[in-house]
């Protein structure tokens, strides 16, 4: 079997996959498409052990409505429940996902999402084609062929996200010039030991503040960042700055937060900015 069929395969392959998937979706049978969503409230919330593992998140009581039958449940965020619940307040509302008909195989995130059309994999398998279809413009006609069918769409795509970017560090950077001040402190240190496959021992500390806000809300969270000392700062003092409106938006040094949003931002633009050079040099060359 020569090269152009072993194309022809990879490209059939990953084109019928995609047709099944969008068929799928049309249908109304994907995964996305069969999956409840609510929105839950957070009833309880319980304040991590020092010492213990990070992995299960801090232990929160949720109370959520089945939107089809309007039936009331409670449940914990105990095992495998979806995202970590790292910021908790009583009060909070989070996602709630679950099986059409299963409402106790429930699954948290920390924000409500519509959910979507289960287009994911369809996508990708598509993009698999199309790379399937570069690679062999490369290979019959040249290297002048991979800039123009990688960075060329890449470009594209660069430069209409540039625009939404520049929008959201200028609201991020407002954010943060709004955040109400309040005093917190570290009230234990999460610990989770793992061996990689050399036998070498990795320790990762996850410090736990709590801080109550203007109106009252007392909030525990993980703070993965900006606590120089994590092993010794349980009972420690901290300044916290949050967003009134979302306390789960919170940090702890302003200003380092407000240089790395305009950091990225020059990344983001020098990105494109390279990716566009190498378009043009694709082109220039064919």
């Amino acid at each position: 079997m020569g090269w152009h069929a072993y194309a022809a395969l990879w490209c059939g392959v990953f084109g019928a996959l995609a047709l099944v998937g969008y068929g799928r979706s049309l249908a109304g049978m994907t995964r996305a498409q069969r999956t409840v969503r609510a929105k839950g409230r957070i009833e309880r919330v319980g304040e991590p052990r020092h010492g213990s593992s990070p992995k299960d998140g801090i232990s929160v009581v949720v109370s959520f409505q089945d939107p089809s039958t309007g039936q009331e449940f409670t449940v914990t965020n105990d095992g495998e429940r979806g995202e970590r619940i790292s910021v908790a307040w009583a009060g909070r509302e989070i996602g709630v996902s679950y099986p059409r008909g299963r409402p106790h195989a429930v699954r948290f995130s920390h924000r409500f999402s519509e959910g979507g059309r289960g287009l994911g994999r369809p996508n990708f398998s598509l993009f698999l084609v199309y790379a399937g279809l570069v690679a062999v413009a490369v290979v019959d006609r040249g290297w002048p062929w991979a800039l123009v069918g990688f960075c060329g769409p890449w470009t594209l795509s660069g430069l209409f996200h540039l625009p939404g970017n520049v929008r959201d560090r200028n609201r991020r950077i407002d954010e943060l010039a709004a955040m109400a001040v309040v005093p917190g402190r570290v009230v234990a240190v999460l610990r989770s030991v793992t061996v990689d496959s050399d036998g070498q021992t990795l320790t990762t500390l996850m410090p736990v503040v709590t801080f109550t806000t203007l109106d009252g809300r007392e909030v525990t969270a993980y703070c993965g960042s900006g606590i120089p000392d994590p092993a010794g700062s349980r009972g420690s003092d901290l300044t916290i700055h949050y967003a009134p409106a979302d306390p789960a938006d919170f940090v702890l040094d302003v200003e380092a937060e407000r240089r790395s949003w305009k950091r990225d931002m020059a990344v983001n633009v020098v990105g494109v900015l390279v990716v566009a050079a190498a378009a043009v040099v694709g082109v220039v060359a064919l």
